[in-house]
Order: C-alpha cells, then sequence, then structure tokens
C-alpha cells in the first residue's frame, strides 16, 4: 500500500467513528491531557484548532487560559515553501481559515515563538506507529517546523512532542524518512502511549 492510499484508509477510518463516540473519545483524550501536567501556569504549549474528523481539542483551553498557559496554534507563512509558525491563541481572538480552512489567529505571524521555546507541542497526525513515527497530511509543514529538533548540536531543550489522535490511527509499522522527527508521547482515548527517550 501506498503513502497516499493508507492516508485515505485512515481518514476514512477517522471520519467513520459515530459523532456520539467520538465525543466520548475527546473527552478522555482532554483527562488524559491533563494528567500529563501540561495546563501549568506558565508553561508555553502549542496546539492546533483541527480540521474536520480530527480530536476537537478546544474544550481544553479554556482550562488552559485558566491555569496561566500561554497557547500557541499552528499558521501557514508559506504554502509553496511548507512553511509555518506557532502564533499566540488568545481567549476570543478573531479567527480566519487560511488556504486549507483550517481555523488561524487573524493577526497572522504576529508574537510568533520558537519552536524551542515551546514546552510541549500537541501535534494532529493521520497515522502513527508503535515507535513514535508519525504519518501527517503529506505537505511537510510540521516536518519543516520542527526541525531544529534534528539539529544535535543546539543546546536547548526540545519541547516534548505530544502526538493527538484515535487508537484507530495506529499502524503496524511507518518507514521515517530522514527529515520526520518522531514523537514522545501519544494521546489517545485508550491512554498515553510513550515512547523511548531519543538521544539529544
Amino acid at each position: 500500500m501506498t503513502l497516499r492510499e493508507l492516508r485515505r484508509q485512515l481518514r476514512a477510518g477517522r471520519r467513520a467513528i459515530p459523532d456520539a463516540e467520538r465525543r466520548v473519545y475527546d473527552r478522555a483524550i482532554h483527562t488524559a491531557l491533563r494528567r500529563l501536567g501540561i495546563w501549568q501556569r506558565g508553561r508555553r504549549v502549542a496546539a492546533f484548532l483541527g480540521m474536520p474528523g480530527e480530536v476537537d481539542l478546544r474544550p481544553c483551553f479554556g482550562t488552559a487560559w485558566q491555569r496561566g498557559v500561554r497557547l500557541y496554534v499552528p499558521h501557514i507563512v508559506s504554502r509553496r515553501d511548507g512553511r509555518m509558525v506557532f502564533v499566540p491563541l488568545e481567549p476570543g481572538a478573531p479567527l480566519r481559515g487560511n488556504m486549507f480552512g483550517i481555523a488561524e489567529p487573524l493577526h497572522g505571524s504576529r508574537g510568533r515563538i520558537p519552536v524551542r521555546h515551546l514546552d510541549s507541542i500537541l501535534v494532529p497526525l493521520v497515522g502513527f506507529d508503535p515507535c513514535g513515527h508519525r504519518l501527517g497530511m503529506g505537505a511537510g509543514f510540521y516536518d519543516r517546523a520542527l526541525r531544529p529538533r534534528l539539529d544535535r548540536t543546539q543546546p536547548f531543550r526540545r519541547p516534548r512532542l505530544i502526538g493527538i489522535a484515535y487508537s484507530i490511527q495506529q499502524v503496524d509499522r511507518l518507514e521515517p524518512a530522514a527529515w520526520d522527527v518522531a514523537l514522545d508521547l501519544v494521546v489517545t482515548e485508550r491512554g498515553v502511549l510513550r515512547f523511548p527517550p531519543r538521544t539529544p
């Protein structure tokens, strides 16, 4: 099976989850995230405003803001170059749809934060395997944004990468490319999957 076919199959499976079941799954994922302790005062966390079929993280945001967490979300800078940055998300901030129909803050790239200054990044995905390899949509936006994690000469503590998915999106094995950045954890409705630490 090609990666394109695999993506199509996984996305179809994700979309087929009944709405009532999806709501239960999403609540379980929200609970698991809370137990992970990422919503702590002063933390800088990048989340995402999901596409249809993806886990809806928005119910977590109120709790995060109340606890003094600074939230960031992706903003696409250039579709042609596959570049995106993480920008602040404030309560009640106006949003607009980008070229893929994904919501982004209206203020654009103002206030962008370097990846190395984030504590955790909640990463959307199409599929994942038991080793923490991630299958994205194929455009490479996250791969490019997270590239600093591949630079072993940088003396910063890298952010924790937490994949957010439904258990139906797990596959037996994904063959990573040289530019792929592996996840540290994946949170599904069944709980938290932790992967061996990588050498910094």
